[in-house]
């Protein structure tokens, strides 16, 4: 167990559901070990931002569009996220490319969560192309972030089965249950000092995890 204060900042580019989820598991259980010291923003109108100011939570919004190039962008955002000295950067639908520069900064302190199960289908519209691939099984994965898109090792997942009345709406809605579930107990994994990344394995509890992470069976509140 960790006695010094776990700070996450959390960075958004929309509607902050997984924002959402991180606040009200820190409201919920008061066993949670993390204090969500910043959120930050690359669009001035994300939703997360009302959702962090609703809880008291520091914001800040870096608008993207003011620089020349990915690399500014980038050395602002490090500069900005190195004032709240983070134990752990959460990337909640925070839609950019990090720069390497970026990534290296924050190695082995930077995660994401992915709506598919990594390996398979990195990027964009991951449910539809589960449901055209005819996939049975789809879910949610949690990664450390790397300068590859999405392939970062993976920390934990949990899956959801595809009915055959599923669209990719239907889909997507009950992978984001599993999401909200999923990704607090992750980061509270993280400030209880139980995840480490060693060899490009990650370990749970000092023992090493399979190549997709830890299955979740359901998403519990804890483990």
């Amino acid at each position: 167990m960790r006695n010094s204060p776990f700070t996450v900042v959390v960075l958004i580019s929309g509607n902050g559901s997984n924002l959402q989820s991180l606040i009200n598991r820190k409201i919920s259980d008061k066993g949670t070990s993390y204090e969500i010291a910043a959120v930050i923003s690359n669009k001035l109108n994300a939703h997360g931002l009302k959702r962090a100011k609703a809880a008291n939570i520091p914001t800040l919004v870096i608008d993207h569009t003011r620089h020349s190039t990915r690399e500014d962008f980038d050395a602002e955002l490090i500069k900005e996220i190195d004032l709240f000295s983070p134990s752990l950067i959460v990337l909640a639908g925070f839609m950019r490319i990090l720069t390497t520069s970026f990534v290296n900064h924050f190695k082995e302190r930077l995660i994401n969560i992915h709506p598919s199960l990594l390996p398979l289908y990195p990027g964009t519209n991951t449910h539809q192309r589960a449901l055209d691939a005819g996939d049975r099984q789809h879910g949610v994965s949690v990664h450390y972030v790397t300068d590859q898109l999405d392939g970062g090792p993976i920390i934990a997942h949990a899956s959801v089965c595809i009915s055959p009345q599923d669209d990719a709406k239907s889909l997507s809605e009950k992978v984001l249950a599993n999401e909200h579930l999923l990704y607090p107990e992750v980061v509270n994994w993280f400030a209880q000092g139980r995840v480490r990344l060693e060899k490009h394995r990650v370990h749970l509890d000092n023992k090493i995890l399979p190549p997709n992470g830890f299955t979740f069976e359901r998403a519990p509140k804890s483990i």
